[in-house]
C-alpha cells in the first residue's frame, strides 16, 4: 500500500520523539510534518529538538522545517503529543479542519464523544467519531498507568464479571517526562505522589470497557481504588493488583483466560500488535522491568504472581512499558487498527 502522510504534534518533546522514533520505516505511514511550538518554527528539526531517543533521529524526519499550530497541514493523520497545557483546543481546531488526530494527551480522554481506544478491547467505540461535530475526528490513548489495567481486566471482566478494584502502581520515572524528576528526590527513595495521576486510574477503565448502547457509552460497574508511586525505574510501570469479582475464578482459570485474550490487531497482524497482548509468568518473581518491559516490543502487558487474595478473590502483578504500549506505541496501534478498519476511507 502507499504509505500515509502523518504528522506528530508536539515533536520535539519526548512522546513527540518516540512517535517519531517509533514511526521510523513504518509500512503503513510517514512522517512528512512536525508541529512544535513558536519558538522552534522555521528550523530545521535537527535542529529545533533535543533528541533523548536511543538511536539517531530518522533522516527523512531530520531536515523536516518545524511547522506551529498556526500552520495548514497536509496530513490526514496527526499523532499528538503535545502538552495539555496546549493540546485541547488545539486537538479540537485540527478536527474541525478535518484531520483525524490520535492522541496521547489528556485533554479530551473523558469527553462523552471522545473514546480511550485499546484495540483489543473495544474497537467498537471508534464508532463514536462518527458522532463527534467535527469534519475529522479526535481519538485518545488512556494514560499510561491505566493502560496495563485495563488490558488485564477487559477479558476477565468479560469472563467473571469483575466489582472492585485496588491497586497500587509504581511508576517509573521516564513516565514524567524531560528533564521529569530531579534526581535528588527519587534516587534512593519513593515519591508517593503523582499529580492527576490517581484520578486518572479510577475513571478511565471503567469507560474503556463500558458498553456501546445507542451511540453512548455505558460505563463498566466496578470500581477502582488507586495509590500511585514514582520510583527510580527508568522504564516499565508496575502495578500491584487485587479484584473482586462476581462470580470467583479460580488461578488457572484466570491464567487461562489472560493467556487465550487476543483482539482486532491480532487477527489483521497489524504491524504494532503483539503476537500475545497479555503475557503471563510462573516464574514466582516476573515480571520486572529490567528484563521485561520490552517482550513484544513494548507492546504488551506483563502478568505474573497470579494468586489467591486474602480480601478480595485474585491478586497479581502487571507490568508494561509506559512510553511504549503505554504512549506512543498505543497511538500508533490505535491509528493502524483506524485504517484498518476503514474509518480513514
Amino acid at each position: 500500500m502507499e504509505k500515509i502522510s502523518v504528522a506528530v504534534l508536539g515533536a520535539t518533546g519526548t512522546v513527540g520523539q518516540k512517535f517519531i522514533s517509533l514511526l521510523e520505516n513504518h509500512p503503513f505511514f510517514e512522517v512528512t510534518e512536525v508541529v512544535a511550538s513558536s519558538r522552534s518554527a522555521g528550523k530545521k528539526y535537527k535542529d529545533a529538538v533535543s533528541w533523548k531517543q536511543d538511536r539517531f533521529i530518522p533522516e527523512n524526519v531530520a531536515d523536516l522545517i518545524v511547522k506551529t499550530t498556526e500552520d495548514t497541514l497536509d496530513s490526514r493523520i496527526l499523532f499528538s503529543g503535545m502538552d495539555a497545557e496546549v493540546a485541547g483546543p488545539a486537538e479540537e481546531e485540527y478536527a474541525r479542519r478535518g484531520h483525524f488526530v490520535i492522541s496521547n494527551s489528556k485533554n479530551h480522554r473523558m469527553d462523552k464523544d471522545v473514546p480511550i481506544i485499546i484495540p483489543e478491547v473495544n474497537p467498537e467505540h471508534f464508532e463514536l467519531i462518527k458522532v463527534q461535530p467535527y469534519k475529522g475526528a479526535i481519538i485518545t490513548n488512556s494514560n499510561c498507568s491505566t493502560m496495563f489495567l485495563a488490558m488485564v481486566l477487559a477479558p476477565l471482566h468479560k469472563a467473571f464479571g469483575v466489582e472492585k478494584v485496588f491497586v497500587s502502581t509504581m511508576q517509573a520515572i521516564s513516565g514524567a517526562g524531560y528533564p521529569g524528576v530531579p534526581s535528588m528526590d527519587i534516587l534512593g527513595n519513593v515519591i508517593p505522589f503523582i499529580g492527576g495521576e490517581e484520578p486518572k486510574m479510577e475513571c478511565e477503565a471503567q469507560k474503556i470497557l463500558a458498553d456501546l448502547k445507542d451511540g453512548e457509552l455505558v460505563p463498566a460497574p466496578f470500581v477502582v481504588s488507586a495509590h500511585c508511586n514514582r520510583v527510580a525505574v527508568f522504564d516499565g510501570h508496575t502495578e500491584s493488583v487485587s479484584v473482586l469479582f462476581k462470580n470467583k475464578p479460580t488461578v488457572e482459570q484466570v491464567k487461562e483466560t489472560l493467556r487465550n485474550f487476543k483482539g482486532i490487531p491480532q487477527e489483521k497482524q497489524l504491524p504494532f500488535a503483539p503476537k500475545q497482548p497479555i503475557l503471563v509468568f510462573e516464574e514466582e518473581n516476573r515480571p520486572q522491568p529490567a528484563r521485561d518491559v520490552w517482550k513484544e516490543n513494548g507492546m504488551a502487558a506483563c502478568v505474573g504472581r497470579i494468586r489467591e487474595c486474602s480480601i478480595f478473590d485474585i491478586k497479581m502483578t502487571v507490568m508494561g512499558h509506559n512510553t511504549v504500549r503505554g504512549a506512543a506505541g498505543a497511538a500508533i496501534l490505535n491509528a493502524e487498527t483506524l485504517v484498518a478498519l476503514g474509518y480513514l476511507n
